[in-house]
């Protein structure tokens, strides 16, 4: 529950990836909702995808399959990515994609691929991130920038 992870004091929470849909993945939309006011939330593919539902996004599916593939995104100068290069590659692995249409004006897209698909967010008042690529991944050379990064804010 919530009440479980608020008990836990963390300093930092990731919200990992995972199959399915935010909706049903537990608590993963409250923790966004109930604790992103004050603990930075990294969200990861589904984590990504439930920051962006959590703040009213809607869900659907990816214009293509990326299941182990590599894509070239560019990236904003979000603190997320800092000590990154503009452009760099990422490893993908969703069938699932935030709709940009209904992106509320509180997140912020910080990332793209290089055909404007969606790939980070940011929200504008709290330090909540998502990223729909996988940092942790092999297909992702910079991804410990990213993580580190996120764990020094």
């Amino acid at each position: 529950t919530v009440e479980e992870i608020r008990a836990l004091q963390p300093e930092k929470i990731i919200l990992s990836p995972g199959p399915g849909r935010p909706e049903n993945a537990g608590v993963i939309m409250e923790t966004v909702t109930a604790l992103g006011e004050h603990i930075p939330i990294l969200g990861v593919c589904l984590g990504h995808q439930a920051i962006c539902a959590a703040f009213g996004a809607t869900i659907t599916y990816a214009k293509e399959l990326m299941h182990g593939k590599q894509s070239e995104i560019i990236c904003d100068d979000s603190p997320l990515f800092a000590g990154c290069p503009k452009k760099f590659l990422v490893g993908r692995y969703h069938s699932l994609a935030a709709d940009e249409k209904t992106l509320p004006p509180c997140l912020k897209v910080t990332a793209r691929t290089v055909d404007a698909e969606v790939m980070a967010v940011q929200h504008a008042r709290l330090k909540i991130f998502g990223v729909q690529f996988h940092p942790e991944s092999i297909l992702t050379p910079h991804g410990k920038i990213i993580l580190r990064n996120f764990l020094e804010l």
